[in-house]
């Protein structure tokens, strides 16, 4: 027994030394993925899938609940399609994946795996939108794209990943507008309550913006390491997209108009910023409200009569106030310990004969290692309420860490060396020009991730050229 579990946990580089590879190490050890046979591609491994079931679990619940309805569209998108708008194919073209063949036969036209599914639900719409009565259509779709990416990492960047894509048509371009701003803060809800990663909410510039819309809101967060993540996307679409497809309704006048639409999404690379805004060097933490397992029961001595029977009876017991599992594998309690504190299960209860004796339970946080000891009267009431404790303790710790990492610039020399002492968010005035937006990139590769709807002015005048400054934005390095 002791030759066969003596080493407990696999060495996870830290991530003070290699930030990257600590991730990698994570991601690996914690058991979520595996590599796919194909470059860049990646296999969800039940314990990775079971947090995306929650996270796609809350974010259908608030889809529906405002009143969304689940569709799903094909994963082939003929060329003449996607051809069909001119901005949002030029976006794409070099992401796409085409396919040639059918079997051996080459095809007359070239397909195209979805890389998102715009040109399907505008063609679809086309054909379905006659009458303002028809209006809004509001779908939503959960599925996989694919995206032909040159640099890839699990979650955070891979070929094919699964996402939810919301498409929806509206009367007006007002309507449109308050939908796009609606789902926007969905997504900063469950981000933000679900997650316990603080958000920055805001619009993209046109540099910045998806390929075809209007306008871009988005939600930013920090990684630990003090790169930025986009979140979430929200987009606008006026009546471009209607125009290049003709969707067009009749309104209460009789009149023909184009209809507004709207698009918005949420990625599996939530996983990713959930793994580098709580992660440790001892492996995940997940936040309770989106834990697969809240808390791991681990019998101590459980070869002494009645101690395992007493731990599941425990489990059955606290099956409704949480989501609560048991360890009764021959491994060592050490073993054990190790196991789920690298897979970032919040609370740990360790029950052996000392605690039968004594009517009590040993809880242990994942967040901050803490222990203490709680009777079995108190244990149904304590269990919930530490929990709350772990999620709100979570955002918490983000949020100082944010903060901390954000910085203000008024020139580039400050841009430069507050983006080399602190990296993080840079908080800095811009002008409105595309041209010193791409100057800031290309001399620090610091990227404008949003203006934030929040504005304040820290300067007069622009960070870049010091022209005057129209909005404040948010800058940093990203994934």
């Amino acid at each position: 027994m002791g030759k066969k579990n003596k080493q407990f946990v696999e060495k996870i580089t830290a991530m003070e030394d290699d930030f990257a590879q600590w991730y990698t190490d994570v991601v690996k050890q914690a058991d979520l993925v595996d590599y796919g046979p194909v470059r860049g591609t990646m296999i969800i491994k039940p314990e990775g899938f079971a947090i995306w079931e929650n996270i796609r679990g809350e974010l259908d619940r608030q889809i529906k609940e405002t009143g969304h309805s689940n569709v799903s569209f094909p994963l082939f998108i003929p060329e003449s399609l996607l051809q069909k708008e001119k901005d949002h194919v030029e976006g794409f073209a070099p992401e796409v994946a085409w396919v040639t063949h059918g079997g051996e036969e080459e095809l007359n036209e070239r397909l195209v795996v979805r890389p998102t599914s715009e040109a399907l639900f505008c063609e679809y719409y086309s054909k379905n939108i006659h009458s303002y009565r028809d209006l809004p259509m509001l779908y939503n779709q959960w599925s996989n794209v694919v995206r032909w990416e040159k640099t890839t990492r699990p979650f955070l960047r891979s070929l094919e990943f699964l996402w939810q894509e919301g498409h929806t048509a509206h009367a007006t371009y007002e309507d449109a507008e308050a939908e796009a701003d609606k789902m926007l803060d969905v997504y900063a809800d469950v981000v933000e309550n679900h997650l316990a990663i603080p958000v920055v909410k805001g619009r993209k510039t046109e540099k910045e913006k998806f390929a075809g819309a209007k306008y871009t809101l988005t939600i930013e967060s920090l990684m630990h390491d003090g790169k930025a993540l986009q979140s979430g996307t929200s987009h606008h679409f006026g009546s471009g997209f209607a125009e290049a497809f003709d969707i067009t309704y009749l309104d209460e006048n009789g009149e023909q108009q184009h209809v507004h639409q709207t698009s918005w999404g949420i990625t599996t690379r939530l996983i990713g910023a959930l793994i580098m805004v709580h992660g440790d060097n001892r492996g995940l933490v997940i936040p309770p409200k989106i834990a697969p397992t809240q808390a791991m029961i681990v019998p101590i001595a459980q070869h002494k009569e009645g101690v395992l029977d007493k731990a599941y009876d425990l489990r059955d017991r606290l099956q409704n106030l949480a989501r609560v599992d048991i360890d009764g594998s021959d491994k060592m309690p050490g073993w054990k310990f190790n196991e789920y504190e690298m897979k970032g299960i919040p609370v740990r209860i360790e029950m052996g004969p000392k605690d039968i004796e004594k009517e009590q339970v040993v809880l242990v946080r994942r967040d901050t290692g803490e222990k203490e000891f709680i009777s079995l009267d108190e244990l149904e009431e304590r269990l919930p309420a530490l929990l709350d404790e772990i999620q709100t303790n979570l955002y918490q710790k983000a949020l100082a860490h944010r903060n901390e990492k954000t910085s203000i610039a008024k020139n580039m020399e400050e841009f430069e060396q507050k983006l080399e002492e602190n990296p993080g968010f840079i908080k800095a005035m811009w002008c409105g020009d595309t041209a010193c937006e791409e100057k800031i990139k290309e001399e620090t590769t610091a990227t404008s991730r949003c203006i934030p709807f929040e504005q304040e002015t820290v300067s007069e005048t622009c960070v870049c050229c010091g022209k005057e400054a129209k909005e404040l934005i948010y800058w940093a390095k990203a994934y």
